[in-house]
């Protein structure tokens, strides 16, 4: 196996952001209130939302960050998800999708990167796929996590020891951000520059 280690240029304007995050609130106010400021500052840099399309939890606060101050978003939810009556129809452009896999491609395609707020298991398989597709040459996209209070101290952790047992190579720890400031995310996005995919 070997790795190339040249970069390939990426478009640097962020005009759309795909946010993965809980349909939960947590177990504290604070987290939906950060959920609704990362939003807000979406929307005051006419950053567009990507999301999940649900109207409960840190989803539905993201996207009244960004509703509620001017912003667009875009939801994306699967009809069984609809049906379950988890839909927010206030967003402006909602699309109902067949399944789970076909909404992470949506969301993946319209967005020119991918933010992870606080979340469980589904925030962290979508996430993580972006990150894995790297690797493979099948996403360009920078990926960062809003590191809230903490909130992803030890997934950074986990992925550090990857890279010591050499499970991870350097250059793909390197695309990982881990931050608490959005203007410090938004500057990663614009000066990102995707890894060459793994060559065997």
């Amino acid at each position: 196996m070997r790795i190339a280690f040249f970069r390939n240029k990426v478009d640097k304007m962020i005009r759309k952001i795909a946010v993965y995050c809980g349909a939960r609130s947590g177990n504290r106010p604070e987290y939906a209130k950060a959920a609704y400021e990362f939003g807000k500052k979406m929307a005051d840099h006419q950053i567009e939302l990507v999301y999940g399309g649900g109207k409960y939890g840190l989803m539905r606060a993201v996207a009244d960050g960004v509703l509620e101050n001017g912003g667009i978003v875009h939801g994306i939810i699967t009809e069984e998800l609809k049906d379950r009556g988890a839909a927010y129809e206030k967003v402006q452009d909602f699309r109902v999708v067949e399944n789970m896999d076909r909404r992470k491609d949506v969301m993946m395609k319209l967005a020119d990167g991918m933010v992870a707020l606080p979340g469980s298991i589904g925030t962290l398989e979508e996430i993580s796929q972006a990150i894995s597709w790297t690797a493979i040459g099948d996403n360009a996209k920078p990926v960062a996590f809003y590191n809230y209070d903490g909130f992803y101290d030890n997934l950074d952790k986990l992925l550090k020891r990857m890279n010591k047992d050499d499970f991870l190579e350097d250059i793909y720890l390197d695309t990982i951000y881990f931050e608490t400031d959005f203007d410090k995310i938004l500057q990663f996005m614009k000066d990102y520059q995707a890894p060459a995919y793994r060559k065997y």
